[in-house]
């Protein structure tokens, strides 16, 4: 099936400049005027598997809560004040263990045009704090750069207000970017796995190879780079995997030009584990030893994945840089 065989565009937004340039951009594609985005993202009875394998757009206007507070499954990197925000539900990428899945009604790709509202309101919240903002939980910004710009505009927002801003991303897209003044409060955040574990559970997204690329481009502007190994995914020959793992990526990337390792393993809200089960009960990460422990899915030796991990990183990154997710404290945020 095509891309985007059908458009659902917000009456309120049909004449945003971003709505026009990305209706130019498939000028095949049926287009469908409704009132709100709901309407379509909402209804029931939806099939998210079914819906991925032909994924429609649907172009709104974000009305209420822009930003919010950061999860406690997230690694929060020593920010007291964590927020997340989201210009783009959903994701192109076919990721076996995405809690997306688990989290909406549809697979469909909502777009929110007006990010001129998300700046007002952060504008808000940075008036009285500093805070640590990661953008793309739950989406690829990146990957999406061609479709939308978001990107390009978060990094030149950053770039006069204080606040730390996390771009994380699978993509191999910097080349995107390559032309852009980027400020050293923008933190570029790549997922980086085992090539097998890739194979395995990462449908669609780049190769290793690809992403390691990608960020020799982003170290060669000057950038220092976080690299995230996360969901740490158990697979056979665990260890041997993620130690030559670990050595392609330290080959590659010199430790002076990373800012900092997370290390997390394969975990999951209990509710959205359910529903993602539900709905496809023979996904593979549900053939291995799981538990659920203070209403999180994750494995039963899922400290010992990671710490097995932590110790091959450092091997090459200085311990300081390294951030385990079961080993940070669990007090309250806020």
């Amino acid at each position: 099936m095509k891309k985007f065989s059908h458009i659902y565009v917000e009456e309120d937004v049909k004449n945003h400049p971003l709505t026009i340039k990305i209706l130019n951009k498939f000028p095949k594609s049926k287009i469908v005027y409704i009132n709100r985005y709901s309407e379509v993202f909402n209804r029931p009875n939806q099939n998210y598997l079914v819906q991925k394998k032909g994924q429609k757009l649907i172009i709104a206007k974000k009305r209420h809560e822009v930003v919010y507070k950061g999860s406690e499954l997230c690694e929060d990197f020593g920010n007291i004040h964590f927020f997340h925000t989201s210009n783009i539900y959903n994701c192109v990428y076919e990721c076996e263990y995405c809690y997306l899945q688990g989290l909406y009604p549809s697979a469909n790709l909502v777009i929110f045009v007006n990010l001129e509202d998300y700046f007002r309101e952060i504008d808000k919240l940075i008036e009285r704090k500093k805070i640590y903002l990661s953008i793309s939980y739950e989406t690829d910004l990146l990957a999406l750069e061609y479709l939308t710009g978001f990107t390009r505009e978060w990094i030149e927002y950053a770039s006069s207000r204080d606040l730390l801003l996390e771009i994380r991303t699978k993509s191999a897209n910097f080349s995107a970017l390559e032309d852009l003044e980027i400020p050293p409060n923008v933190i570029f955040a790549w997922t980086l796995l085992p090539q097998p574990v890739i194979d395995r559970y990462e449908k669609f997204t780049p190769s290793l190879e690809m992403r390691l690329k990608s960020i020799k481009k982003a170290i060669s502007r000057g950038l220092r780079i976080r690299i995230s190994i996360e969901p740490v995914m158990y697979l056979e020959n665990f260890e041997e995997v993620y130690s030559q793992f670990v050595k392609e990526v330290f080959s590659c990337i010199p430790e002076k030009s990373v800012r900092d390792v997370n290390i997390g393993a394969f975990r999951l809200p209990k509710e959205q584990a359910k529903r993602i089960e539900k709905l496809n009960e023979a996904a593979l990460i549900f053939c291995y030893d799981t538990v659920v422990k203070d209403e999180v899915f994750t494995y039963r030796n899922a400290s010992d994945y990671e710490n097995f991990v932590a110790e091959e990183v450092k091997k090459y990154v200085p311990s300081e840089k390294v951030y385990v997710f079961n080993k940070k404290e669990k007090s309250s945020l806020f």
